[in-house]
């Protein structure tokens, strides 16, 4: 099962076997038990949900212990479901970066980091105005459609509300694993800030050979 719950740690750059130097984002993945098995008779669906990240137990409710109970398991801090390679995965099994090769295209998703309420320069990469000859205008943003229209215009750039978003960048290179440590060093943006939580998947866009 190529799927697996992680935390980003950082960037490095590592050697790889034939020679390039390539910079890496380190995730701490797994290892991440099946605290239940969704099946279509019970659920409606079929999925795998995995649990990641100690916890103390007075931060947890009862109900999630419960649920973690269930499956004879320790609370954990995550919990995320995966509806896609999970064929002979049961309740009780544990995923670790042992399933991941290095060479092998994964999909990472995320939260963006949050940039508070932020310009358009900041937000939509806008040019700013001129620094002299008397401008007034240097971060404002300047025109952005008709003034008496009474409201504003759908798909306008603005400044606004900036990150926090869920990210998911797609076929990313897999350049090493540690399975001792529980690593994955990925070849690619990452989303997200150091100790964010991340999932990572086979990605959507590898081919399979039939």
């Amino acid at each position: 099962m190529k799927n697996i719950i992680g935390r980003k740690v950082g960037m490095t750059s590592v050697f790889t076997a034939d020679g390039r130097y390539v910079p890496v984002t380190v995730i701490e993945a797994g290892p991440c038990p099946v605290v239940q098995r969704k099946t279509k008779a019970t659920d409606g669906y079929e999925s795998v949900a995995l649990a990641f990240g100690d916890v103390k137990k007075s931060r947890v409710t009862r109900a999630i212990t419960g649920h973690f109970k269930r499956a004879g398991l320790e609370p954990k801090r995550d919990v995320r479901e995966f509806r896609a390679g999970i064929e002979g995965i049961e309740q009780g099994a544990v995923i670790t970066v042992e399933s991941f090769a290095a060479g092998d295209r994964v999909d990472v998703a995320g939260t963006s980091k949050g940039h508070g309420f932020s310009g358009g320069i900041k937000r939509h990469n806008f040019s700013g105005g001129s620094a002299s000859h008397g401008q007034m205008i240097h971060r404002q943003p300047g025109s952005n459609g008709d003034t008496n229209a009474g409201h504003t215009s759908r798909g306008s750039r603005r400044p606004g509300h900036y990150g926090v978003d869920r990210i998911t960048h797609q076929n990313l290179e897999i350049v090493r694993t540690d399975v001792e440590r529980n690593l994955l060093l990925v070849r690619g943006p990452v989303p997200g800030p150091k100790n964010g939580l991340v999932t990572v998947s086979l990605s959507v866009k590898t081919k399979v050979s039939a």
